[in-house]
């Protein structure tokens, strides 16, 4: 899908998604916490949809988000005011972000590499903004390691693309790795379906 495309589409789900936030915190809650809980600086959320990272930051970060469809970006301001916390809010495309090089401590996005049209690109600029000692963390989901499971995501997965934009049969880790960004941690939730993922900046990886 064009990024055009991809913004309609979520527009279209953004009410839908604020509401299935509580489901969230359930199922990911946990692995967002794990990845996202000891940051600090200025941290970047990338694609951060209506706000479902913020509340596993902590307080203290200077927290900006952005996100290419407005009415995610709407549920994401509500999402700041219900959690009483400070944050600032652009619209924009992650594979051209507006931010000059080294801008950001730390760099994260959640369940979007699969939504981004070329994610390779996405991920080297989440590389570009973030400073060489910072850090890139990322909770993402894919084809399953269990074989029924994965058996039906590939058979639905041109529906499932063609409904939402996600391409839920990827492989986070080997994206990560082609788009050659240095993996410091990876670790996998239920069924292999979740991978979350601590990334080191390419300017500061082992030569």
């Amino acid at each position: 899908m064009s990024v055009s495309a991809i913004r309609e589409s979520y527009d279209e789900y953004a009410d839908r998604m604020s509401r299935f936030e509580p489901v969230d915190r359930v199922l990911l809650g946990r692995y967002r916490r794990a990845r996202f809980g000891d940051l600090d600086g200025r941290v970047l959320d990338v694609a951060c949809g209506t706000g479902t990272n913020f509340r596993y930051l902590p307080d203290a970060v200077d927290l900006v988000g952005i996100d290419v469809s407005p009415e995610m970006l709407a549920n994401a301001e509500e999402t700041l005011a219900d959690l009483d916390r400070n944050g600032t809010l652009r619209r924009m495309d992650a594979g051209d972000l507006e931010f000059p090089a080294d801008s950001f401590d730390a760099v994260i996005s959640a369940l979007s590499t699969c939504t981004f049209p070329d994610p390779v690109a996405a991920l080297r600029e989440m590389d570009r903004v973030c400073r060489p000692d910072g850090t890139i963390r990322l909770v993402e989901h894919g084809l399953s390691d269990v074989w029924p499971i994965a058996r039906f995501q590939e058979w639905r997965a041109d529906a499932h693309y063609a409904k939402s934009g996600c391409r839920w049969t990827q492989e986070p880790r080997e994206l990560v790795e082609s788009a050659g960004l240095p993996v410091e941690d990876v670790s996998t939730g239920p069924f292999g379906m979740i991978t979350t993922l601590e990334v080191t900046p390419t300017r500061n990886a082992e030569p």
